[in-house]
């Protein structure tokens, strides 16, 4: 039979035996100092965000809903309300003292908190998608908060069946317990087939999903982006046409085109280009008749807000792509890990390599309320209100 030496708790790391080193004192003076200052960071991270948005009313938008909904997951109970209080002393002392029961709950509560996070990253990143692919539904639907409370409670939902009932039935289904006396973990902690199964739903699924939506961001911005050099052109090789000089003279001052750094005069002339009428000649050959000046008076307004919506486009695909890195680092070495143990055995895995796969999770948890929202000027104007109440008011 497989030795089993667990003390572990879904997600909370395995470091039992941790305080047996050389200067146990000093070890875990520094651990507790390293949990507080963690723990501070992302209390004080998530309420920040969430008092943002019960206060400012234009922040409760359908996109926003998703950030609350992340920095709620990660403060009101996997942090500050529930899971912390419990895991410090059995991390310190290696022993569970609190029963079987809220045991299995501080499980359940502990795999709901971060998968649900997971899941809301998949959301955060499929909004943005929406809102650089289909801009023009996306707006109407800003006002619709009850769809993106249906998309969260659907998350919330799968987040609970992934762990939830394996947690609480697996001893009952298989007939036996593997729980020694005085630890808490899951039942399936070593049980491969079910974790490269959870690990796919949970870590595998969402990383792939949120990598395709950078990825058509992306492809959408550069086709915008190519679209717009050739408009640019075709503006420059008509611009001294003599018809429209004086029209010229009058939108010169005022268009403007930021195209991979640069900044680029909009010839009005150009703006006719595009609307240009094709005849047929009695002999044959075609030829392009200028338009109306109204016609491409009005696209002046057009092609600045389309300069406007692309530069905004290109900022949202910054931040998706470091959701997309930060998200990978901060997860992957800890699902590969638990894949590797369940697959070989308990001490194939280095226990320091482990434990910082551990405190990635925390960290990622810490990064959420800053990358997100800080991202949104709209956040970082209503952060700059609640921290600087005497220079702006609410």
């Amino acid at each position: 039979s497989r030795d089993i030496n667990m003390n572990q708790t879904g997600y909370l790391g395995k470091l039992d035996n941790v305080f047996s080193r050389p200067n146990p004192t000093t070890w875990t003076v520094l651990i507790i100092l390293l949990i507080a200052l963690l723990v501070v960071v992302i209390v004080l991270g998530n309420a920040l965000v969430i008092l943002a948005f019960v206060a400012v009313r234009n922040l409760r938008t359908q996109s926003n809903f998703f950030l609350l909904n992340l920095a709620i997951s990660d403060f009101l109970v996997k942090l500050g309300v529930f899971c912390i209080p419990l895991y410090v002393p059995y991390m310190l002392t290696g022993r569970w003292t609190f029963g079987k029961t809220l045991c299995k709950l501080w499980l359940v509560m502990d795999y709901l908190m971060c998968t649900s996070s997971v899941f809301n990253i998949v959301l955060i990143s499929y909004d943005r998608f929406l809102s650089v692919t289909d801009a023009v539904t996306y707006r109407t639907q800003q006002g619709k908060t009850s769809q993106a409370i249906t998309k969260m409670a659907m998350g919330w939902l799968l987040a609970f069946l992934l762990y939830g009932p394996a947690i609480i039935a697996w001893e009952h289904i298989a007939g036996y317990s593997l729980l020694e006396k005085e630890q808490c973990y899951p039942e399936f902690y070593f049980n491969w087939y079910f974790l490269i199964t959870a690990s796919t739903v949970e870590f595998f699924m969402p990383f792939i999903s949120v990598t395709f939506f950078n990825l058509c961001i992306y492809l959408n911005i550069h086709r915008r982006a190519c679209s717009r050099r050739k408009l640019v052109k075709e503006m420059n090789e008509v611009r001294r046409q003599p018809k429209r000089a004086s029209l010229y003279q009058l939108f010169q001052s005022v268009m403007f085109v930021g195209l991979e750094g640069r900044t680029e005069l909009l010839k009005p002339s150009t703006m006719a280009l595009r609307g240009q009428d094709t005849t047929k000649n009695d002999d044959g050959k075609t030829s392009q008749t200028a338009p109306s000046n109204e016609s491409w008076i009005k696209t002046v307004p057009q092609m600045y807000g389309q300069r406007s919506r692309l530069l905004k486009d290109k900022k949202v695909a910054k931040s998706l792509a470091i959701i997309v890195c930060t998200f990978g680092v901060c997860w992957a070495p800890y699902t590969l890990l638990m894949i590797i143990r369940a697959a070989f055995n308990d001490d194939c895995v280095p226990r320091f390599c482990y434990e910082v796969t551990f405190w990635l999770l925390w960290v990622n948890s810490a990064i959420n309320p800053f990358l997100y929202p800080l991202c949104h000027k709209a956040f970082r104007k209503a952060f700059t209100k609640l921290l600087c109440p005497k220079e702006f008011n609410v």
